[in-house]
């Protein structure tokens, strides 16, 4: 396959134009034209990543996360972004970022689903797509209630973490759920307001968790790369479906800090 045929294929799961007007997506270093028989996939185009990406002979690196983001004035191997650039190029592999427009259509729906939410819905609504309402994070019922302490444990479990950090009374029942992977305080009031006892995501802080639970709502952050990280196996089923003949590797679970 060429990669301009990928790109249809990824643009259906996800089409650029769902993505924030601040994103980065679709196909940012390389050729439409390029042959593609290998894909590697991986949440963050970090030099270890780019380095087994190019080591495994990939024609074409996938990440959640663009690389490039802002503007870059200079490209020269004594930068750190600039060297991963040139790698890339050198060694003839393009590469391409599905971040804000698969958080829309995409993340939160396989989030939800793996945490069980039954009757849910878009958390924070920001558009359509083929006539259904697209956006941020889902909200739904648990498969049955539990206190929060459980709750954690079977987010932990769920999503293959080491350990999560709970705001609230871990004796709370809780049944209703609200679920953002990545990045989510911005969506803590949509939680409230969709009557979310629970509501599970990232980049939690100090502030935001205190403030959520003195208004009623707890709080499990998983950790920004502990709930994303859900789109490296998603997208392997999804290719491995639609592209038939390549093949599709992954990077392994790589938790991006530790907790000692």
């Amino acid at each position: 396959m060429v990669c301009e045929e990928i790109m249809q294929i990824l643009e259906e799961q996800s089409p650029a134009a769902l993505a924030c007007d601040w994103d980065n997506v679709g196909l940012l270093i390389g050729s439409p034209e390029k042959e593609v028989n290998k894909i590697y996939v991986a949440v963050d185009a970090t030099e270890e990543v780019v380095e087994e990406a190019v080591n495994s002979g990939a024609d074409l690196l996938l990440t959640h996360h663009p690389m490039i983001f802002k503007g870059v004035k200079q490209i020269t191997s004594g930068d750190f972004l600039g060297k991963r650039i040139i790698k890339l190029i050198q060694s003839d592999t393009a590469y391409f970022a599905m971040h804000t427009n698969f958080d829309v259509r995409g993340m939160g729906e396989l989030a939800g689903a793996i945490m069980g939410l039954k009757d849910d819905s878009v958390l924070s609504v920001s558009g359509e797509y083929n006539g259904a309402p697209v956006g941020m994070g889902r909200v739904g019922n648990l498969l049955a209630p539990m206190d929060l302490g459980h709750c954690a444990e079977f987010v932990r479990e769920a999503f293959s973490l080491k350990q999560v950090k709970v705001f609230g009374d871990t004796k709370r029942l809780v049944m209703r759920a609200a679920i953002c992977p990545g990045s989510g305080k911005s969506f803590i009031q949509n939680a409230i307001e969709a009557g979310a006892g629970v509501y599970i995501t990232g980049d939690i802080d100090h502030h935001d968790g205190l403030d959520a639970v003195e208004q009623g709502l707890c709080i499990i952050d998983a950790g920004h790369y502990g709930l994303e990280h859900i789109f490296v196996s998603y997208m392997k089923n999804y290719l491995t479906k639609r592209c038939e003949g390549v093949e599709i590797l992954t990077q392994d679970l790589a938790f991006p800090f530790w907790v000692l």
